[in-house]
This record gives structure tokens, sequence and C-alpha cells, in this order.
């Protein structure tokens, strides 16, 4: 579906980065710090003049959630002001397109249901307020040829993750506590990327998608799949309250971001396009346990 295109992965280096670098092969060049920085136009601007992509995917971001409470302008600078540089940049070459991967930390996380692609964002934390300032600098600036992608509970082989993280506390530890009352959609990076791969393969309309596996859980229920897989005993993965688990973390004397309770995102706007939403979780954190448990170097 990428045939044809010439793709430019900013962020290559990243988890996302390195599943969207391994489907597309050949036909995209992939680019980090330090040789682009999306906060320089200049340094956005030879990149593409060197690259000629017809799609751009900004990959890059800043995920330190907590470190964004106390260094929100530096958030704001990587989050916000260089989606505006790379969407920028792309207007003012004819038919460059725009991919950008946002969060479902823009929204406020209280919600009952899943939050459509259309609903009201209120985020709580610097990270979602940083984010949402990206997503809005994207849109803004190329109405007709961008595509705002969110995704949630992201996990992979290549690079810090909740998945990754269990599987090592399961050789590290007796027993792991894990909240019981945080609910979202695990989301491979495979996945995600394939995702990407088919909705500029489908010239799918500019706009704003959700693109999390399908299906809901919580963190400690997650924690007990990937147990579970891994061929330890799910038992051991203790249920915690999130007030508990905040007041633990209190003790470190670090300032933390609220997480949301609710990041169950809806699927509402694939079928509309034309598009079935993405697997359920279950079946995707089975598909990418292999290579997940080759990372952390444990038999499979």
């Amino acid at each position: 579906m990428s045939a044809g295109r010439r793709w430019l992965v900013v962020g290559s280096a990243g988890m996302l980065g390195h599943e969207l670098m391994a489907r597309l092969g050949d036909d995209a060049a992939g680019m980090d710090l330090p040789d682009v920085d999306i906060t320089d136009a200049a340094s956005v601007a030879a990149a593409l003049d060197v690259h000629r992509p017809d799609v751009v995917v900004n990959a890059a971001a800043w995920t330190a959630v907590d470190r964004a409470e106390t260094e929100e302008p530096a958030a704001l600078r990587v989050n916000g002001e260089g989606p505006a540089v790379l969407a920028a940049a792309c207007a003012r070459r004819p038919g460059t397109r725009l991919l950008h991967v946002s969060t479902d930390y823009i929204f406020a996380g209280d919600a009952e249901a899943p939050y459509d692609e259309d609903a009201e964002p209120s985020p709580r934390t610097a990270y979602g307020r940083t984010k949402l300032t990206g997503e809005r600098a994207v849109l803004a600036a190329l109405p007709d040829r961008a595509w705002v992608l969110r995704t949630a509970w992201l996990y992979g082989a290549h690079g810090p993750n909740f998945v990754s993280t269990m599987l090592r506390l399961e050789g590290e530890r007796e027993t792991v506590e894990v909240v019981d009352d945080q609910w979202g959609q695990p989301t491979w990076a495979g996945d995600l990327a394939a995702r990407i791969v088919d909705v500029v393969g489908h010239d799918a309309p500019p706009g704003t998608y959700h693109a999390t596996n399908a299906g809901r859980t919580t963190w400690w229920a997650l924690a007990r799949e990937v147990f579970r897989l891994a061929g330890a005993d799910p038992e051991r993965v203790r249920p915690v309250s999130s007030a508990a688990f905040a007041a633990g973390r209190a003790a470190s004397a670090a300032v933390t971001a609220p997480r949301p309770a609710w990041s169950v995102l809806g699927h509402g706007r694939w079928t509309s396009v034309g598009l079935a939403p993405m697997r359920d979780w279950h079946a995707s954190l089975e598909a990418a346990m292999p290579e997940l448990l080759a990372a952390a170097e444990k038999p499979v």
C-alpha cells in the first residue's frame, strides 16, 4: 500500500518509528535527533529538501509525562511547536501530507463511555496540553492534507513501556502491585504502524482518528495477561487502587502527573471511511509477545 510514495519518518529511532521503518522498507527514510530537530524550521526544511517526501509521519514527541509537569515549556516546544514547524514546512510543499501521532491524554479521562473522535478535549496534565497544542497546529496548517491519529497505552519491543516493564519485573520480584481502577486499550506499536500505512494507502480523508486496539482492560488485568503469556503465574500480580499507588509514589517527593481513569477511545470513524477498527488487544498482545520476550532476553 506504500508503493510509489516517498515517506519520511521523523522520530524513527523510537518505538513506533522502528515499527514503521520495518514495514515501509525502501519506501521510507528515517530521521531522528541529531539529524533533524522538529523545533528548528531550518532543520526541518533541510530534511524535506533532501528527501522530498510525499508523506511525513511525525512519531517524535516528548513522552516523559511526569517531567512535563515541571518542564512544560520544554515539553511544549517538542509537542506543540515542533508539529507546527513540521506542518508549516509541509504546507509550503504542494502535495506533501503529514500524519501526526497524538494521545488519549488530550481528554480528561473521567468519562464512562469511549471518547469519540469529536469529543471535546479537556487535558488535565501538562503533557496532554502540549499534545493538544500540536494537534491543533497540524490541522490548522494542513486542513486538507493532515491526519491526526490518537493512540494510548502503546507498547513494543523498541522502547520503554508498561508491557516491557512487567516482563522485567516478573523476573525480579515475587509479586507486583498494579492499579486496577484505570481503564484503557493496550496498543501494539506494530499494529499502529500498520494502521498508519493503511490510512495513507487508502487515501483516508484528512482529520482525526482514534488508533488503539479494540476492547478495554485495566493495567492490572493487562499485567496478568502479560505474565500468563510469558509462562508466569498471573496470581503474582496484585491489584491496588490508584489512590494507594499514588500515595506510595508521593513518598519519593517527585512531582507526578495524574493518570486518567478512563483512556478508552471510540473507533467510529474507521467504518465511515471504509476501514475496520484495529483488532482486539488480546490478539495483538499474543502476536507481539514473541518479539517482546526476545527483546527482554527471555525464552519464548
